[in-house]
């Protein structure tokens, strides 16, 4: 052997292992996920198009991240006790979905950078300080209602429609009143009324939807809010019983049964905040990252729910639909 490949070899010998102590020493990602429902399996819908979109984004499970997932099963005392756990775990990041998850995880820490999804109205809820530079240790995806844009959906699918019942979360009254003030200056050009109904509490939709009219003219709309999002299933079955229409903001109140909605695609929000999750893991400051609004609005209609409450959505309504539930 040469004297110069001698060298060449020795050189590069001496290096393994350093290389292969590099290697081993490299940093894997802790992820930590507080979700809202009770299983994996019910939030498989946002799990596995979060999980996918960080693996595409370089993050393989088993080998660079490992992930700390938490289901409270929409329970208030879990969110807050898997919160404060999670923040002891040393993780790399929290994602949360749906507000309460949101608002447990900033209780439970300031220092673990937390990405948010699904939080309507951040900043009025004292979330982040602003859209723009939420500050802190927080980021993340916030939903817009287009409380409008759905009433005018509703009175499209239901010419004779003159009155809208609008669930209130008396807990929530600020938020509510906006909405409330959005939705009646919207209802005025449409020639319909809108009728506040407060519900108090998760066991009260059954009492606060049977002082609704049955009376075909006469629809339901829900808006963003932490309790109607988790009792969403209850919200359709006692809606369907009684005969009346829902207008959701959400596809996910259809897939549980309400008969429409429009809004944000919430599924394209937990794809998104994969980016929000790589930026951090990669030396970003969460609360430098500019709370990101969505951008894919989606209209789904449930003609199952419509055959059951016995009334019949336009074709040409059915035709401009992003899904159609069977």
């Amino acid at each position: 052997m040469k004297r110069r490949e001698f060298l060449t070899f020795v050189v590069g010998a001496a290096s393994w292992p350093i290389v292969a102590q590099a290697r081993q020493s490299r940093k894997v990602a802790r992820i930590g996920v507080l979700w809202h429902a009770g299983t994996a399996e019910e939030e498989a819908i946002f799990l596995t198009p979060l999980v996918d979109s960080l693996t595409k984004l370089g993050y393989v499970q088993g080998k660079n991240v490992t992930y700390e997932h938490r289901f409270p099963a929409e329970q208030p005392d879990r969110f807050k006790a898997m919160a404060a756990e999670l923040a002891q775990l040393n993780l790399d990041v929290i994602i949360t979905s749906a507000s309460a998850a949101a608002y447990a995880a900033k209780a439970a820490t300031r220092t673990t950078p937390i990405v948010f999804i699904i939080v309507a109205d951040p900043v009025g809820g004292g979330l982040v300080n602003s859209l723009s530079r939420p500050g802190g240790n927080i980021t993340g995806y916030a939903v817009v209602d287009v409380s409008p844009k759905r009433l005018q959906l509703l009175k499209e699918t239901f010419p004779n429609l003159s009155r809208v019942a609008l669930l209130i979360n008396p807990d929530n009254r600020s938020t509510a009143q906006r909405f409330f003030d959005q939705v009646e200056a919207a209802a005025t050009p449409l020639n319909l009324t809108v009728q506040p109904i407060e519900v108090q509490g998760p066991h009260d939709f059954q009492r606060a939807l049977s002082v609704v009219p049955r009376d075909k003219k006469t629809g339901v709309m829900t808006v963003f809010d932490p309790m109607f999002f988790n009792e969403r299933r209850q919200i359709a079955h006692v809606a369907m019983a009684y005969g009346l229409p829902v207008m959701a903001p959400a596809d996910v109140y259809v897939k549980a049964g309400a008969l429409m909605s429009y809004g944000p695609n919430l599924v394209d929000l937990f794809r998104r905040a994969a980016t929000s999750v790589d930026k951090i893991l990669k030396g970003e400051q969460a609360g430098n990252l500019p709370v990101e609004l969505p951008i894919k609005y989606d209209l789904v209609i449930n003609v199952a729910t419509a055959k059951t409450i016995d009334m019949e959505v336009p074709a040409t309504l059915l035709a401009r639909a992003d899904e159609v539930i069977e």
